[in-house]
């Protein structure tokens, strides 16, 4: 399944990007993130969250192919 996913903040300079286009070959969030921390290893120690169809998702969600952003952690004010 080819994904398109967004990258935002700190996220971006990890993956020297802001957005790129994943042929994903798994089944979950999980899955996922599994294959972008084997791309990009510095993922595996930051906290963000991921969204699929402009929705946090946790991490048993199978991925249904709509976009994928990570999402570093916000602050309000």
């Amino acid at each position: 399944m080819i994904l398109n996913i967004k990258y935002f903040g700190l996220i971006t300079e990890i993956t020297g990007t802001s957005e790129e286009t994943y042929e994903f070959t798994g089944s979950s969030i999980n899955d996922l993130l599994m294959q972008l921390i084997s791309k990009y290893p510095e993922l595996e120690n930051k906290d963000f969250q991921v969204a699929q169809g402009m929705q946090i998702s946790n991490l048993d969600e199978l991925v249904t192919g709509h976009d994928i952003a990570l999402l570093p952690p916000f602050s309000g004010g």
